[in-house]
């Protein structure tokens, strides 16, 4: 094939690219976290919120999910804001995203996490760090979150595969 016949590739939907856009910030979080990479993927997610073409409940939590895997309080902060909007436009999947995310912002911010779920290294060992106690069970529960004992065991398992 000349170059003259190759295809012209496609531009890719706003939603397609928001789908591969979280797809790749969540694999990342595996293995050794690539920062300008998340840098790119939450700059254009604010690009992308700013001229208005994020407009549906699934196009929001998948925005979100790239904010979640970012950096800075302002990262976190946006999405809480995507994942409230997921909610209001009908992403059920998105209120535990919208727990994660205040949870992550709380952290960041320095002050206890509501709902428990960031797991945390401190002095070496997993843990979820401060959680408030006025969060119980129940309103946890209410954004698809286990109950505050599943957490804990969560990091413990963390800590003893870890010391393995």
């Amino acid at each position: 094939m000349d170059d003259d016949e190759s295809p012209i590739p496609e531009e890719e939907s706003t939603s397609v690219e928001l789908a591969r856009l979280a797809r790749e910030a969540i694999e990342s979080q595996a293995g050794e976290i690539d920062m300008q990479a998340a840098r790119q993927r939450c700059q254009r997610v604010i690009d992308l919120y700013s001229s208005g073409q994020i407009i549906n409940g699934l196009d929001y939590f998948h925005a979100a999910w790239v904010m979640l895997c970012g950096e800075t309080q302002g990262h976190y902060y946006m999405a809480r804001v995507l994942a409230r909007l997921a909610t209001q436009h009908g992403e059920e999947r998105a209120w535990s995203l919208r727990a994660m995310a205040w949870d992550r912002w709380l952290v960041a911010t320095g002050r206890p996490q509501r709902f428990g779920t960031q797991i945390l290294k401190q002095g070496g060992r997993w843990s979820l760090g401060p959680v408030d106690p006025a969060v119980n069970d129940l309103e946890r529960a209410m954004y698809g979150i286990p109950p505050l004992y599943v957490q804990h065991q969560s990091a413990e398992q963390l800590q003893r595969r870890e010391e393995r």
